[in-house]
Protein backbone atom coordinates (compact mmCIF):
# COMPACT_ATOMS: atom_id res chain seq x y z
CA UNK A 1 0.00 0.00 0.00
CA UNK A 2 1.20 3.70 -0.86
CA UNK A 3 -1.56 5.99 0.43
CA UNK A 4 1.13 7.75 2.69
CA UNK A 5 3.89 8.05 -0.20
CA UNK A 6 6.12 11.24 0.48
CA UNK A 7 3.89 12.31 3.37
CA UNK A 8 5.60 12.79 6.95
CA UNK A 9 4.18 11.95 10.42
CA UNK A 10 4.82 13.24 13.95
CA UNK A 11 3.16 9.92 16.35
CA UNK A 12 3.74 10.74 19.87
CA UNK A 13 4.12 7.72 22.40
CA UNK A 14 4.85 5.34 20.15
CA UNK A 15 8.10 3.71 21.45
CA UNK A 16 5.53 0.66 22.14
CA UNK A 17 1.95 -0.38 22.10
CA UNK A 18 -0.58 1.62 20.10
CA UNK A 19 2.19 4.18 19.22
CA UNK A 20 4.71 1.64 17.68
CA UNK A 21 1.77 -0.48 15.66
CA UNK A 22 0.57 3.13 14.10
CA UNK A 23 4.01 4.04 13.55
CA UNK A 24 4.64 0.87 11.78
CA UNK A 25 1.55 0.83 9.53
CA UNK A 26 2.09 4.65 8.50
CA UNK A 27 5.99 3.57 7.60
CA UNK A 28 3.83 0.85 5.67
CA UNK A 29 2.11 2.81 3.54
CA UNK A 30 5.11 4.85 2.15
CA UNK A 31 5.24 7.00 5.27
CA UNK A 32 8.69 8.85 7.20
CA UNK A 33 7.98 8.83 10.62
CA UNK A 34 9.03 10.65 13.42
CA UNK A 35 8.25 8.98 16.89
CA UNK A 36 8.32 10.02 20.97
CA UNK A 37 8.73 9.06 24.19
CA UNK A 38 10.58 8.87 27.40
CA UNK A 39 12.78 6.22 26.98
CA UNK A 40 15.94 6.77 24.43
CA UNK A 41 16.60 3.41 24.86
CA UNK A 42 13.07 1.88 23.80
CA UNK A 43 12.86 4.68 20.82
CA UNK A 44 15.96 3.17 19.56
CA UNK A 45 14.72 -0.27 19.44
CA UNK A 46 11.59 1.18 17.75
CA UNK A 47 13.43 2.84 14.69
CA UNK A 48 14.94 -0.02 13.94
CA UNK A 49 11.76 -1.75 14.12
CA UNK A 50 10.58 0.83 11.71
CA UNK A 51 13.75 0.02 9.37
CA UNK A 52 15.81 2.41 10.38
CA UNK A 53 16.93 5.73 9.87
CA UNK A 54 15.38 5.71 6.00
CA UNK A 55 12.21 5.34 7.25
CA UNK A 56 11.80 6.63 10.99
CA UNK A 57 13.59 8.52 13.48
CA UNK A 58 13.55 9.59 17.28
CA UNK A 59 13.12 12.33 19.54
CA UNK A 60 13.14 11.45 23.68
CA UNK A 61 11.52 13.42 25.95
CA UNK A 62 7.79 13.75 27.99
CA UNK A 63 5.15 14.39 26.06
CA UNK A 64 3.81 18.28 27.92
CA UNK A 65 7.18 19.20 27.92
CA UNK A 66 7.17 22.50 25.47
CA UNK A 67 10.31 22.45 24.78
CA UNK A 68 10.61 18.69 23.37
CA UNK A 69 8.05 19.42 21.57
CA UNK A 70 9.97 22.33 19.79
CA UNK A 71 12.66 20.01 19.41
CA UNK A 72 10.64 17.78 17.82
CA UNK A 73 9.06 19.92 15.34
CA UNK A 74 12.65 21.60 14.42
CA UNK A 75 14.30 17.87 13.87
CA UNK A 76 11.88 16.65 12.02
CA UNK A 77 11.26 19.70 9.84
CA UNK A 78 15.15 19.40 9.42
CA UNK A 79 15.54 15.38 8.51
CA UNK A 80 12.18 14.70 6.54
CA UNK A 81 11.47 18.69 4.99
CA UNK A 82 7.25 18.33 6.22
CA UNK A 83 5.10 17.55 8.81
CA UNK A 84 1.74 16.36 6.89
CA UNK A 85 0.53 14.24 9.63
CA UNK A 86 0.14 14.41 13.35
CA UNK A 87 -1.05 11.25 15.85
CA UNK A 88 -1.23 12.12 19.46
CA UNK A 89 -1.40 9.06 21.18
CA UNK A 90 0.90 9.83 24.27
CA UNK A 91 -1.91 8.95 27.27
CA UNK A 92 -1.51 8.64 31.10
CA UNK A 93 -3.41 7.07 33.74
CA UNK A 94 -1.97 7.23 36.73
CA UNK A 95 -4.53 6.58 39.02
CA UNK A 96 -7.25 3.75 39.66
CA UNK A 97 -10.29 4.43 42.40
CA UNK A 98 -13.01 6.64 42.38
CA UNK A 99 -13.42 9.93 41.10
CA UNK A 100 -14.69 11.22 44.54
CA UNK A 101 -11.35 10.15 46.02
CA UNK A 102 -9.12 11.50 43.36
CA UNK A 103 -5.72 13.56 44.45
CA UNK A 104 -6.18 16.50 42.22
CA UNK A 105 -2.56 16.47 41.30
CA UNK A 106 -2.79 13.48 39.54
CA UNK A 107 -6.05 14.86 38.09
CA UNK A 108 -3.92 17.98 37.15
CA UNK A 109 -1.22 15.71 35.28
CA UNK A 110 -3.71 13.60 33.38
CA UNK A 111 -4.83 16.70 31.88
CA UNK A 112 -1.84 18.14 30.83
CA UNK A 113 -0.72 15.04 29.21
CA UNK A 114 -3.92 13.71 28.21
CA UNK A 115 -5.77 16.69 26.77
CA UNK A 116 -3.29 19.86 26.68
CA UNK A 117 -0.10 18.39 25.11
CA UNK A 118 -2.11 17.21 22.62
CA UNK A 119 -3.14 20.80 21.64
CA UNK A 120 0.43 22.15 22.22
CA UNK A 121 1.28 19.78 19.62
CA UNK A 122 -1.46 20.67 17.29
CA UNK A 123 -0.50 23.90 17.49
CA UNK A 124 2.94 23.57 17.20
CA UNK A 125 2.53 21.38 13.73
CA UNK A 126 -0.06 23.76 12.70
CA UNK A 127 1.95 26.80 12.91
CA UNK A 128 5.70 24.80 11.39
CA UNK A 129 3.60 23.34 8.25
CA UNK A 130 -0.02 22.73 8.06
CA UNK A 131 -1.50 26.61 7.99
CA UNK A 132 0.02 26.76 5.04
CA UNK A 133 0.30 23.47 3.45
CA UNK A 134 -2.74 21.70 5.05
CA UNK A 135 -2.33 18.20 6.73
CA UNK A 136 -4.22 15.61 8.93
CA UNK A 137 -4.15 14.98 12.48
CA UNK A 138 -5.40 12.08 14.45
CA UNK A 139 -5.87 12.38 18.35
CA UNK A 140 -5.92 8.77 20.43
CA UNK A 141 -8.91 8.99 22.80
CA UNK A 142 -11.12 6.14 24.39
CA UNK A 143 -13.72 4.31 24.90
CA UNK A 144 -13.98 5.85 28.49
CA UNK A 145 -14.69 9.17 27.22
CA UNK A 146 -17.89 8.23 25.90
CA UNK A 147 -19.46 7.12 29.01
CA UNK A 148 -18.97 6.26 32.42
CA UNK A 149 -16.05 4.00 33.48
CA UNK A 150 -15.47 3.37 36.87
CA UNK A 151 -12.14 3.17 38.46
CA UNK A 152 -10.51 4.62 35.21
CA UNK A 153 -13.43 7.83 35.95
CA UNK A 154 -10.37 10.59 35.66
CA UNK A 155 -8.96 9.09 32.66
CA UNK A 156 -12.39 8.75 30.76
CA UNK A 157 -13.10 12.56 31.55
CA UNK A 158 -10.24 13.57 30.05
CA UNK A 159 -10.45 11.46 27.04
CA UNK A 160 -14.37 13.47 26.79
CA UNK A 161 -12.34 16.27 26.64
CA UNK A 162 -9.83 14.89 23.71
CA UNK A 163 -12.90 14.19 21.77
CA UNK A 164 -14.54 17.73 22.20
CA UNK A 165 -10.86 19.00 21.47
CA UNK A 166 -10.84 17.09 18.51
CA UNK A 167 -14.16 18.88 17.37
CA UNK A 168 -13.41 22.21 17.76
CA UNK A 169 -9.71 22.08 16.01
CA UNK A 170 -12.20 20.13 12.97
CA UNK A 171 -14.08 23.31 12.73
CA UNK A 172 -11.09 25.61 13.08
CA UNK A 173 -8.66 24.24 10.64
CA UNK A 174 -10.82 23.49 7.62
CA UNK A 175 -11.01 23.12 5.20
CA UNK A 176 -6.73 22.62 5.14
CA UNK A 177 -6.33 20.27 7.90
CA UNK A 178 -8.65 17.94 9.12
CA UNK A 179 -8.78 16.63 12.76
CA UNK A 180 -10.14 13.39 13.99
CA UNK A 181 -9.90 10.71 16.91
CA UNK A 182 -10.13 7.08 17.59
CA UNK A 183 -11.59 5.80 20.26
CA UNK A 184 -10.34 2.18 21.48
CA UNK A 185 -11.73 -0.19 24.71
CA UNK A 186 -9.00 -2.46 25.94
CA UNK A 187 -6.63 -3.47 23.92
CA UNK A 188 -3.99 -5.77 24.41
CA UNK A 189 -1.14 -3.13 25.61
CA UNK A 190 1.44 -2.84 28.54
CA UNK A 191 -0.37 0.22 29.20
CA UNK A 192 -4.02 -1.58 29.50
CA UNK A 193 -2.72 -4.50 31.35
CA UNK A 194 -4.58 -3.49 34.63
CA UNK A 195 -7.59 -3.94 33.05
CA UNK A 196 -7.66 -7.70 31.71
CA UNK A 197 -4.03 -8.85 33.14
CA UNK A 198 -4.99 -12.71 34.50
CA UNK A 199 -8.86 -12.87 33.11
CA UNK A 200 -7.95 -11.73 29.73
CA UNK A 201 -11.24 -14.72 28.57
CA UNK A 202 -13.32 -13.10 31.24
CA UNK A 203 -12.94 -9.67 29.83
CA UNK A 204 -13.10 -10.66 26.03
CA UNK A 205 -16.48 -12.43 26.68
CA UNK A 206 -17.93 -9.11 26.83
CA UNK A 207 -17.11 -8.28 23.66
CA UNK A 208 -19.78 -9.43 20.72
CA UNK A 209 -15.90 -9.99 18.93
CA UNK A 210 -15.17 -12.47 21.63
CA UNK A 211 -11.47 -10.82 21.61
CA UNK A 212 -9.53 -7.52 23.19
CA UNK A 213 -8.11 -5.19 20.56
CA UNK A 214 -4.24 -5.92 18.91
CA UNK A 215 -2.51 -2.74 18.47
CA UNK A 216 -2.48 -2.90 14.61
CA UNK A 217 -6.30 -2.77 15.23
CA UNK A 218 -5.68 0.92 15.81
CA UNK A 219 -3.32 1.35 13.63
CA UNK A 220 -5.17 0.20 10.54
CA UNK A 221 -7.76 2.97 11.17
CA UNK A 222 -5.46 5.67 12.21
CA UNK A 223 -3.79 5.17 8.54
CA UNK A 224 -7.04 5.71 7.22
CA UNK A 225 -8.41 8.94 8.86
CA UNK A 226 -4.80 10.38 7.72
CA UNK A 227 -4.86 8.84 4.01
CA UNK A 228 -6.74 10.16 1.34
CA UNK A 229 -9.48 7.85 1.70
CA UNK A 230 -10.81 9.66 4.41
CA UNK A 231 -10.37 13.25 2.97
CA UNK A 232 -14.10 14.29 3.25
CA UNK A 233 -13.97 12.90 7.44
CA UNK A 234 -13.35 15.68 9.77
CA UNK A 235 -14.20 16.15 13.31
CA UNK A 236 -15.37 12.35 13.71
CA UNK A 237 -14.39 9.81 17.20
CA UNK A 238 -14.01 6.14 15.33
CA UNK A 239 -15.02 3.90 18.11
CA UNK A 240 -12.93 0.45 17.75
CA UNK A 241 -14.02 -1.59 20.61
CA UNK A 242 -15.23 -4.91 18.67
CA UNK A 243 -18.67 -4.22 19.61
CA UNK A 244 -18.09 -3.42 23.39
CA UNK A 245 -20.46 -0.90 23.37
CA UNK A 246 -23.16 -1.87 21.59
CA UNK A 247 -23.55 -4.51 24.27
CA UNK A 248 -24.15 -1.56 26.98
CA UNK A 249 -20.00 -2.84 28.49
CA UNK A 250 -16.79 -0.91 29.01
Amino acid sequence: MSRLNGKVAIVTGASRGIGLAIAARLVDEGARVMITARKPEALAEAVTSLGGAAHALAVAGKSDDEAHQDETIRATLEAFGSIDLLVNNTGINPVYGRMIDLDLAAARKIVEVNCLAALSWTQRAHRAWMAEHGGAVVNVSSVAGLRPAPGIGFYGASKAMLCHITEELAVELAPGVRVNAVAPAVVKTAFAAPLFEGREDDVAAGYPLKRLGEPQDIGSVVAFLLSPDAAWITGQTIVIDGGLTLTGGL
